[in-house]
């Protein structure tokens, strides 16, 4: 599945943890689960391996629907731009975690999965 969109403001949370994420609304999106996946991104003709979360995000949120893309290898500024985010392989659901640091274990060792 190929979701477009207009990259918006987060918390910043994914960057404090060492995972700044790319964030598109996905509040209208009724076409694909909830989940991690491995993705590639397209930004301006060029393509990057990415892991993106696709949910409510119950550990820091759990009220907003946001396609949340960590893009390897990448740094830029992306606020207001429109990027395109294929995901490939879901690799585990979203769930819970009881706290930031067991949830930054988790995207270490998604990270690891995803590249």
């Amino acid at each position: 599945m190929i979701i477009t969109g207009k990259v918006i403001h987060g918390a910043q949370l994914g960057r404090k943890m060492g995972f700044p994420t790319a964030n598109i609304d996905a509040s209208e999106l009724h076409d694909a689960d909830n989940g991690v996946y491995s993705s590639r991104v397209r930004i301006s003709q060029k393509e990057y391996k990415a892991m993106s979360n696709l949910g409510m995000r119950p550990s820091v949120d759990g009220r907003t629907r946001l396609l949340e893309t960590h893009i390897f290898d990448f740094d830029g500024d992306l606020y207001n731009k429109t990027i395109e985010v294929e995901l490939l392989d879901k690799i585990r659901d979203e769930r819970h975690f009881s706290s930031l640091e067991e949830l930054k274990n988790q995207l270490n060792s998604d990270a690891i999965l995803c590249r």
